[in-house]
């Protein structure tokens, strides 16, 4: 990750305290993908993460997360040459779809792909997001990608809040765990 991107995401991010709820400091990345400049720097660190020593693309595929990891997405994906994909929430995509339902703190969600017009056989991808907390969705992306014979190379992303423990998470996967590049760590 670029030094661009560290300073940039620490310059622009906005601390709100007391929400969602009380004791929690929320991270807004909103003022970060507004400035222009910084959203280029952040687009280009989270591309790093899918390129190798030589500079070329080692991904076929960028898939972001809904909703914020579109935009990211979307702008690795131009960096790199590459498609993208949208990781959906569910019922969102017309049928048939593939789905991969997983566990919140508070119940359930799920998250969807196209089931067919993509080929992702082998296909290699880098998934982006804006944040990796605790590691939930991002685990369900991986395997709702693999299910459909994707080869998930790795995981970049904007904020990683440690204490949750996503990283851990995302190490402890079936199948081999999932290397996790972050921008910036809090």
């Amino acid at each position: 990750m670029t030094d661009a991107a560290r300073a940039a995401v620490a310059a622009h991010t906005r601390h709100v305290a007391g929400f969602p709820e009380p004791g929690v400091v929320f991270a807004d990345l909103t003022p970060v993908f507004a400035d222009g400049a910084a959203l280029a720097a952040v687009i280009d660190g989270l591309a790093a993460a899918g390129r190798g020593p030589d500079g070329a693309a080692t991904v076929d595929l960028v898939a972001g997360l809904d909703a914020r990891g579109f935009l990211l997405g979307s702008g690795v994906a131009l960096r790199l040459g590459v498609g993208t994909l949208a990781v959906r929430k569910a019922g969102k995509l017309p049928p048939p779809v593939l789905r991969e339902e997983y566990q919140l703190e508070y119940g359930s969600a799920a998250l969807e792909i196209p089931a067919e017009g993509i080929a992702l056989e082998g296909k290699r991808i880098l998934i982006v997001d804006d944040v990796l907390a605790t590691g939930g969705t991002v685990s369900a992306a991986v395997a709702l990608l693999r299910r459909a014979g994707a080869i998930v190379e790795r995981v970049s992303v904007v904020l990683e809040l440690e204490a949750l423990g996503g990283r851990a998470r995302l190490q402890e996967l079936p199948a081999g765990g999932i290397a996790v590049s972050a921008i910036s760590v809090g």
